[in-house]
């Protein structure tokens, strides 16, 4: 993994991290352009009461506004967590050129759960894939989340009793 390339996965783990600490599920994003971070975000749907604010769509807004272009024609999205449809598409309409993204989300990931196989050839812009970087640490971050989240729900469960 070349160094700026190992930087841009250790910020998206960063970017998790806030997210965490705002109680939103741990997913972080940016967008680079010619290896200048020109977007970033994190999961702030619970804090935004917004549906669509996932990391990646967060992080491809910030680009676009500061790009002045809807159009993010050669940059790369890195990512926590493997997209969702929505977000995949997202990057499709920016033409972003490449996704590099640490964790495989089985659940509700584009890849993982087969739908990409399904639906690839509705898109008119390819994107090139990388993953599995920083997979483990990805990865654990998620499930210490879930777990917490799962612990503080016993807890009010068995207050109200």
């Amino acid at each position: 993994m070349k160094k700026r390339s190992e930087d841009f996965y250790r910020r998206v783990i960063d970017l998790a991290k806030i997210a965490e600490n705002f109680g939103e599920v741990p997913v972080g994003a940016l967008i680079v352009n010619k290896d200048e971070i020109i977007g970033e975000g994190y999961n702030s749907s619970l804090s935004e009461n917004d549906p669509s604010a996932h990391a990646e769509i967060v992080a491809i807004r910030d680009a676009g506004k500061r790009m002045g272009n809807y159009r993010l024609t050669g940059s790369v999205l890195y990512i926590s967590l493997e997209p969702c449809i929505m977000c995949y598409s997202a990057a499709v309409h920016a033409r972003v050129k490449k996704i590099c993204y640490c964790a495989d989300d089985p659940k509700s990931g584009i890849f993982s759960t087969g739908v990409f196989k399904k639906v690839n050839d509705i898109f008119n812009h390819k994107i090139e894939i990388e993953s599995g970087k920083m997979a483990e640490e990805s990865s654990e971050l998620l499930k210490e989340f879930f777990k917490k989240r799962r612990k503080n729900l016993k807890i009010i469960d068995n207050s109200s009793g």
